[in-house]
């Protein structure tokens, strides 16, 4: 990322925490509903140093993992198949369509009724609403890969998974871990969300749930959902990082990024 990038993105942060400051400073919203940002920055702070706060990244950051890991275990061999036989792909698109449109979140009751465990039932949510950003950037990217290519190597006598292998897979790569990455963001709002809605022992979810009972603690909902943003930039520029480095070669398109 480049200096002027990360100048402008924190220019863009004050920028808003003043708006907020001046909104709540003079009363032009309550400040009981939204406190000023210097108040929410402080007890974010205090969040960092909370272990039972920490406790709750840590259960929410497993589950977060834990789902991507298993939906890219799934959906890259199960897109490259569909990408690579076009009778299976073909046969498959209207299911895919009809389930890819369905929220996470509207599955809560079964994940519920289908995994005693929390971490399960979140990671199961988290699995279903990543596997479709992967599976349809993997679906794509090798629909995407130039023929010519293909052809020049099966002119030389190398089969069809070599084909694969030396030329699909290699420029497809870039497009797949573009969806997850998208994959990584939309699993950290089904899980915070999940924790909402759903309950459990531990969580960020769960913490921002608690800190509305007794009366409720704007400065500290606010200050958790900071965070939960800041895990969320993490996880991507994290995820940037590693695309430009396994892909060096593609780096026009990891910087349109």
């Amino acid at each position: 990322m480049s200096p002027r990038r990360i100048v402008l993105g924190a220019a863009g942060v004050i920028g808003v925490a003043a708006v907020i400051e001046v909104l709540s400073r003079t009363g032009l919203v309550d400040e009981t509903a939204l406190p000023p940002a210097s108040t929410i920055l402080r007890e974010a702070g205090k969040l960092a140093a909370d272990q039972e706060f920490l406790v709750d990244v840590g259960a929410t950051l497993r589950a977060w993992f834990g789902g991507l890991a298993l939906a890219v275990l799934v959906a890259v061999p199960l897109g490259v198949l569909l990408g690579s036989v076009p009778l299976l792909g073909t046969a498959s698109r209207a299911l895919v369509e009809l389930l890819r449109p369905i929220p996470s979140v509207a599955l809560i009751p079964l994940a519920i009724i289908l995994f005693a465990d929390p971490t399960r039932m979140k990671m199961s949510l988290i699995f279903y609403a990543c596997l479709w950003p992967i599976l349809i950037n993997t679906l794509y990217a090798l629909r995407d890969v130039d023929p010519m290519a293909k052809d020049s190597l099966r002119a030389f006598g190398f089969g069809t998974l070599s084909v694969l292998w030396r030329v699909s897979l290699p420029s497809a790569a870039p497009f797949i871990a573009t969806g997850v990455r998208i994959a990584a963001s939309v699993a950290l709002i089904v899980v915070i969300s999940t924790e909402l809605f759903a309950g459990g022992v531990d969580g960020v979810g769960i913490y921002l749930s608690d800190t509305q009972s007794g009366g409720g603690r704007p400065d500290l909902l606010l200050a958790g959902a900071c965070w939960a943003g800041v895990l969320g930039l993490l996880a991507n520029m994290s995820l940037l990082g590693l695309e430009r480095i396994a892909f060096r070669w593609h780096g026009a398109q990891v910087e349109a990024s």
